[in-house]
């Protein structure tokens, strides 16, 4: 998750929001209070939460840098020009700094 601040502004700087945690620990509650049918779903679930939750800042910039140019049905090399100008579109407010960074997190951590 991502948050820009102002209304009319480009921004270089994005805000990682990790809630992995909450939503893990909530997974645990429910799994410690699940019925035997329930639980393989919950625990999968756990699991799911758990392996995104160990995945590194850098591992979800360059996550939410690929969702955002599939977004915009970019299909080309993330490491270009294009790339960028692709992710500035699918995030008007993001500045060119921001999104070079950002790409280069996408270059750095293929998947």
């Amino acid at each position: 998750m991502t948050g820009f601040a102002g209304l009319n502004k480009k921004h270089d700087v994005v805000l990682l929001i990790r809630d992995a945690d909450v939503v893990a620990a909530t997974l645990r509650q429910a799994l410690a209070d699940a019925s035997p049918e329930e639980r393989p779903g919950l625990e999968r679930a756990a699991a799911l939460v758990e392996s995104t939750a160990a995945a590194s800042e850098e591992q979800l910039r360059a996550r939410w840098v690929r969702s955002r140019l599939a977004a915009v049905g970019f299909t080309g090399d993330i490491a270009s020009v294009a790339a960028v100008k692709a992710l500035r579109q699918a995030e008007p407010k993001l500045g060119l700094l921001a999104a070079v960074q950002l790409q280069r997190s996408a270059v750095a951590h293929p998947e």
